[in-house]
């Protein structure tokens, strides 16, 4: 078995496929993969299994069982089902019909990180199926180590604890924030969004009186500073806060030059577009411990309240579909919230299997197939396209400490 604390078999990419072995930022080198990884978080799907998730999901912390029930009755509020395997279920057979549209013969394996099916399911059975080589989908689309390390660490975890490590190789596509595919769908909802506030608030000053909210998973501050390559040269919230910042502003030029493109819309030429703000969630940790801020909540009563605004759009950009983080943190609380300061408020849609999002993803893949130059690689950001394989270090959890990852150069 390969020793997975040391670069391995000469290469700097650990279970990686010949054209990324030595550890390219852009891999412009067709392969030939035999299947795709679809890989989720996972989440419960029933009472009884919402206490044992959340221990999977918080394992080697030493959290005890009462303090886990606290975060348990989000879950319990819906039956204990979690919405995020049903979604993954529905992008799964998305992918299968995109994929066969367009003649292309590639099996979509399902894996989890921290519920059923597991990731070892989905290696096992590739090894089984005699698929040898993968390109894995990471149901997150920014940096940062619970968004692109912690799985690429979990991918080398499972073929080594299941000693496929010689025998599967595993490459990823691109972190894909500023792909057009993810993005369209969060124009979509913004152009849209913006045009309901509009018809449901008489006289509506757009410029003043409409706040957009930006709305992403916080994460702990030392975590967001190692987000990115140092290189990069990103400021101390690194590439998570970054990434999410260039895709805001993307999302509301590209919803507001729409909207004036309607005729109903056209007295709004030449007037200022909303106000918007990058804001947070779902935190969780001891208080001591420093996290991304604003929280949206902290932000609307804090900042917003006794100013002009009469209406919120709440957008979530950092989440690819509507599971718990979105139906909780934001459809309740933050719904709330903004009712509680007499606000008119819409939550916009998340990608989850709208077309552009799933030819968007086959897209992905097809770049690892094809090894498609990176000036030929669609992106909406100046920070983009990301990389196919990760650099040195990138979005490690010191914390933690060291922990081999696949698709990524050591360490």
């Amino acid at each position: 078995m390969t020793d997975t604390s040391l670069i391995t078999n000469g290469q700097p990419v650990l279970a990686a496929t010949a054209a990324a072995a030595s550890g390219p930022e852009h891999v412009e080198v067709p392969t030939a993969y035999d299947a795709i990884l679809l890989a989720g978080f996972g989440g419960p799907e029933g009472q009884d299994d919402v206490i044992p998730f959340l221990r999977n999901v918080t394992r080697g912390r030493g959290i005890p069982d009462e303090r886990l029930e606290e975060v348990a009755h989000h879950y319990r509020h819906f039956g204990g089902v979690s919405p995020i395997n049903a979604q993954n279920r529905a992008l799964k057979a998305a992918l299968e019909a995109e994929l066969a549209s367009r003649g292309i013969d590639m099996p979509v394996l399902w894996g989890n990180r921290n519920w059923e099916p597991y990731l070892e399911e989905a290696f096992t059975e590739a090894a089984d199926k005699g698929y040898n080589k993968l390109v894995a989908i990471a149901t997150s689309a920014y940096s940062s180590f619970s968004s692109c390390r912690q799985y690429r660490e979990d991918y080398a975890r499972v073929l080594t604890e299941t000693g496929l490590i010689d025998t599967i190789q595993i490459d990823k596509i691109r972190q894909f924030f500023d792909h057009p595919g993810f993005v369209r769908p969060f124009i979509d909802g913004v152009r849209d969004g913006m045009a309901r506030a509009i018809a449901e608030n008489d006289g509506l000053d757009v410029a003043t009186e409409l706040q957009v909210l930006f709305s992403t998973h916080s994460i702990p501050s030392s975590d967001a500073a190692r987000s990115g390559p140092d290189f990069r040269g990103f400021d101390e919230h690194g590439a998570y806060e970054a990434q999410h910042l260039a895709v805001g502003q993307v999302v509301l030029d590209q919803a507001w030059s729409e909207l004036l493109e309607q005729p109903e819309h056209a007295h709004l030429q030449g007037t200022s577009k909303p106000a918007w703000k990058l804001v947070y969630q779902s935190r969780s940790g001891p208080p001591t411990q420093p996290w991304l801020e604003p929280d949206i909540n902290d932000y609307m009563n804090e900042e917003l309240k006794g100013g002009p605004t009469r209406a919120v759009l709440i957008v979530p950009l950092g989440f690819v579909s509507d599971h718990m983080e979105v139906m909780w943190d934001l459809d309740e609380e933050a719904t709330e919230t903004a009712g509680e300061l007499g606000y008119w408020s819409l939550r916009t849609q998340t990608p989850g299997i709208d077309p552009a999002y799933v030819s968007g993803l086959v897209d992905l893949v097809l770049e690892r197939v094809n090894g498609t130059p990176k000036a030929e690689r669609p992106h909406m950001t100046d920070i983009g396209p990301w990389y196919d394989v990760c650099r040195p270090g990138c979005c490690e959890n010191v914390r933690a400490g060291f922990k081999p990852a696949a698709a990524g150069v050591a360490p």
